[in-house]
């Protein structure tokens, strides 16, 4: 006999904001048109692909190494960003598989339709990926990435960020995030950011920087911990069913 999967939690609309946000220009298009409907999902999809970490590779969570020619590295200030996935009691949420990409230190992507002007590093391919361990906790090593302009305003800039994707058990558990940088001022300027009213929200994407776990004469330390439901959750752009 066979039973039907569950299903996904519906996303709380109460927290994440709307998908119209006129300031930020794209949202004007990309926002649905009518009224939203939810699919139903299949046992596939709720029940695989299960990840492992003979998935991942020896470097793939060392974003300053992983691109670089043998005896290179990345250029930029280096950082480490540690954190813990919790449910909604504070438990660790083991297993979980997180990529993640960004920007050079200057503020370019590695991307084929890049406009910005700033240089590539050679020595930086920009992503990388990390397992979380049995009580949640993950760890990655990169550089800090820079801010960049977008043709969004005449003088509109990104703030410093890495964006952030996290999948449970298959891929429709999927969400995505961005973590910003402590005391970046260009957050509260930033379009998008703009679009989250709850400055709770805001918070809980902007990771503090630890100097007290600072490695000495190498890399500055980041705490970005992710919450995947419950009150204090971490607001998540693409949050329709979840985790």
């Amino acid at each position: 006999m066979t039973t039907k999967p569950p299903g996904y939690k519906t996303r709380d609309r109460q927290w994440h904001p709307p998908g119209l946000t006129p300031a930020y220009k794209t949202s004007v298009t990309r926002s649905p048109t009518r009224a939203l409907i939810s699919m139903p999902t299949s046992a596939g999809e709720e029940a695989g692909p299960v990840f492992g970490h003979d998935i991942l590779g020896p470097m793939d969570n060392d974003l300053i190494l992983n691109w670089a020619a043998p005896g290179e590295m990345a250029m930029g200030p280096r950082i480490l960003v540690r954190g813990r996935v919790t449910d909604d009691n504070g438990r660790g949420v083991g297993n979980t598989l997180i990529e993640v990409w960004q920007a050079n230190a200057g503020g370019r992507y590695r991307h084929a339709n890049e406009g910005y002007r700033a240089p590539l590093d050679p020595n930086f391919g920009g992503y990388g990926r990390v397992m979380t361990d049995a009580e949640g906790y993950y760890e990655f090593r990169t550089v800090q990435p820079g801010p960049y302009p977008w043709p969004n305003g005449m003088m509109d800039w990104r703030p410093s960020h890495i964006h952030f994707s996290l999948f449970g058990h298959s891929f429709a558990q999927r969400l995505i995030t961005q973590m910003y940088f402590e005391g970046d001022p260009l957050i509260w300027m930033c379009p998008i950011v703009g679009g989250i009213d709850d400055a709770e929200a805001i918070k809980s994407l902007v990771a503090a920087l630890d100097m007290a776990e600072t490695l000495p004469m190498d890399a500055r330390v980041y705490r970005f911990d992710i919450v995947l439901r419950g009150r204090r959750q971490t607001f998540f752009e693409n949050r329709w069913e979840g985790l």
